[in-house]
């Protein structure tokens, strides 16, 4: 039997959450779903062997959940992110015992 991960984050701005995973990250977006005209939105972004879905839905998947995702090159995902536009985050990297 073959586990898998899935993690599902809690949005509340389609448009924010967009520009942020699929502008500022370079996510895709698979697909997007409502279960009504007006209900909230439901989809899926991933990038490589990475997945995570969003819901607008009350009641799911805590705001202030975590997610912990394992990159190749922490270094390379840096430079990549500074050399981009994005208004509400701009990363930086600190100096620790145990690395940066």
């Amino acid at each position: 039997m073959e586990w898998q991960t899935l993690a599902v984050t809690r949005i509340f701005d389609e448009q924010k959450a967009k520009d942020l995973y699929l502008g500022y990250l370079g996510m895709r977006l698979d697909w997007a779903h409502r279960f009504a005209p007006a209900g909230p939105r439901y989809m899926q972004v991933s990038k490589a062997s990475f997945t995570l879905h969003f819901r607008e839905h009350s009641g799911d998947a805590s705001p202030e959940s975590k997610v912990l995702v394992h990159v190749g090159s922490i270094p390379a995902l840096f430079d990549a992110l500074q050399a981009r536009e994005y208004p509400y985050c701009k990363p930086s990297m600190e100096a620790a015992s145990w690395g940066r």
